[in-house]
């Protein structure tokens, strides 16, 4: 299956809250899952992602918390996957789908399911499906690089079948008409198709065993309780401080500089009416609490301490 914005591994040890006093039938709807990675120690989900994030998912999965309304968009999709099967099937469309592949790697097993695979002659077509938003699809995700091309991996180490082709299929959940007659920057369509970069085999090799390695001395890490590597400014989501060059009674920035010296010296060049706004990076990740972990987590904890968790590539260790 494709990456969802919520993976469902640790639902049944996770508390599950209802904040908005559903009804316990909706509650029950939004929260089931029969989602599995099969008889492997990691999934391409997990693989992608950061380590520590799932050292610590694994380690307070009985003490992590969300509300039933947060599976929405998951549940959503995961609809989604499940019309796509049904349809392809039924229609009688040559293609496989919904299948999952394992594959061992030096004592660990890697498992990943593949939405939908077209197999030709001359190799295959790979096809994701995802229910995204419309930034997503505006600003490139390097994730969908990584899976894609990790599933494109399994297939040619499992199956031993070559990818021609990765694709995904993303349904935009906050597009709108409007916007898409204003801006020609913006999706034309509430579906986009995407093609994702084909990586050499080296390429994907070399992938794939740097990002086992980090999870096995991660896994190594936590049963010692010593320091595990930290995460990442890209695996944080930061947003970087920016200082925009502003004209009084204008709301928007004439232009963002990641240099304060350099949007100084505009604001100066454009007269007395120009000033610098500086807008204080975040990582966003973290403080929204998207990896499900940052309560336990000491990296997020010291930067909050420290003062340091709105810009810059601060990323400390810590033994959680």
């Amino acid at each position: 299956m494709a990456t969802l914005e919520y993976e469902f591994i640790s639902i049944i040890l996770m508390q599950i809250t209802n904040k908005f006093n559903l009804p316990p039938f909706v509650v029950e709807a939004l929260t089931y899952s029969d989602y599995t990675r099969g008889d492997a120690q990691i999934s391409v989900t997990q693989l992608i992602d950061s380590p520590r994030i799932a050292q610590l998912k694994k380690k307070f999965a009985d003490q992590m918390e969300s509300d039933a309304v947060d599976f929405v968009w998951s549940r959503f999709g995961t609809s989604v996957h499940s019309m796509f099967e049904e349809s392809i099937k039924a229609s009688g469309f040559d293609a496989i789908t919904e299948e999952r592949m394992f594959i061992d790697l030096d004592g660990w097993t890697l498992s990943g399911a593949v939405d939908m695979q077209e197999v030709h002659d001359d190799g295959v077509i790979v096809s994701d499906f995802k229910v995204t938003s419309v930034w997503s699809v505006i600003y490139d995700k390097t994730s969908w690089h990584d899976q894609l091309n990790t599933y494109a991996y399994l297939i040619r180490k499992s199956k031993g079948l070559n990818v021609k082709k990765l694709q995904i299929v993303a349904l935009l959940r906050d597009w709108t008409r409007r916007k898409a007659e204003e801006d020609m920057n913006y999706p034309t369509s509430p579906i986009a198709v995407i093609d994702i970069p084909l990586w050499s085999d080296d390429r994907q090799d070399e992938f794939i065993d740097t990002r086992m390695t980090l999870h096995k001395e991660a896994d190594f890490d936590m049963a010692m309780d010593t320091e595990m590597r930290s995460c990442t400014s890209e695996e944080m989501w930061e947003k970087p401080t920016k200082y925009a060059v502003m004209k009084k009674n204008r709301k928007r920035a004439i232009k963002l500089h990641d240099d304060i010296d350099k949007a100084t010296a505009m604001a100066e060049s454009l007269g007395q009416d120009h000033f610098v706004e500086t807008r204080v990076g975040e990582m966003t990740r973290c403080k929204g609490d998207w990896c499900g972990v940052s309560a336990f987590c000491t990296q997020w904890q010291n930067l909050i301490w420290n003062g340091e968790n709105t810009n810059g590539n601060r990323s400390g260790t810590g033994k959680n």
